[in-house]
């Protein structure tokens, strides 16, 4: 994996992100890519028996946020709780790490596959500490198929959790400014670290192709419902002292 040095870790404190080129190959990445047509088929699934085109922020055809697949999926298992993302959790968080959230988030080739302006914090509630997304490209990863855009904290002027506004989409909005985001551009297994209070969007997939990225978020510590009654994603311990304790 690409190395994780002191400047990256000062940008992630000052801009709120680093990125990762070409972090991941071969067996890892082909696993990766292994998960994603089924997480798209569950949720085509999901829809057909609701009788619907859209589910939550889901549009058939369109766009896919598939979470928690690795229940299903175990062998997923072996990268989210291996070496690469260890590394990365350490650097970042310390010596105790937690699985949040995983998701695949596909765009089909469709335009209407953009996606708002938002934090990942604006999707859980205001009480967290902020947590970690590491952006996996799964493709290439350009503007035409529906780059992320990152507006880092010296840009957005935030650091911190703010509140969001839904769209008609059901999208949590949080940003109406004219400035456009930093386009990433990256080669596939590249990763994009960054914090869950860097606001972000992704544009449109504009090719007649699939772009596929792997989401994969931990935290310091169990994030708690808004109620503080019961864990508000998963709860399973990947790092404690430093050490891997997660079973694969």
């Amino acid at each position: 994996m690409t190395m994780i040095t002191a400047a990256m870790i000062d940008q992630y404190r000052d801009e709120g992100y680093f990125i990762l080129e070409r972090a991941i190959e071969g067996e890892e990445l082909e696993l990766l890519l292994s998960g994603a047509q089924f997480a798209i088929d569950r949720l085509d699934r999901q829809m057909d028996e609701a009788g619907v085109d859209r589910l939550g922020i889901n549009a058939k055809g369109k766009r896919y946020f598939s979470n928690m697949v690795y229940q299903e999926r175990p062998e997923l298992r072996r990268f989210l709780f291996g070496d690469t993302m260890a590394g990365i959790c350490r650097a970042v968080l310390g010596d105790d790490a937690y699985l949040f959230w995983e998701q695949y988030v596909i765009k089909a080739a469709d335009p209407d596959t953009s996606f708002a302006w938002h934090q990942d914090s604006g999707y859980v509630h205001e009480n967290h500490e902020p947590y970690l997304t590491c952006w996996i490209a799964l493709d290439d990863v350009t503007e035409e198929n529906g780059s992320v855009y990152l507006l880092p904290y010296s840009r957005s002027g935030i650091r911190s959790y703010i509140k969001h506004l839904r769209s008609e989409k059901g999208d949590e909005v949080c940003y109406f400014g004219s400035d456009p985001g930093m386009p990433v551009i990256v080669p596939a297994g590249s990763i994009v670290c960054f914090s869950s209070t860097v606001i972000h969007r992704s544009g449109p997939n504009l090719t007649d192709r699939l772009r596929r990225v792997y989401l994969a978020q931990y935290s310091s510590e169990v994030i708690m419902d808004a109620a503080g009654e019961k864990p508000w994603g998963s709860f399973e311990q990947f790092l404690g002292d430093g050490k891997v304790i997660a079973k694969a």
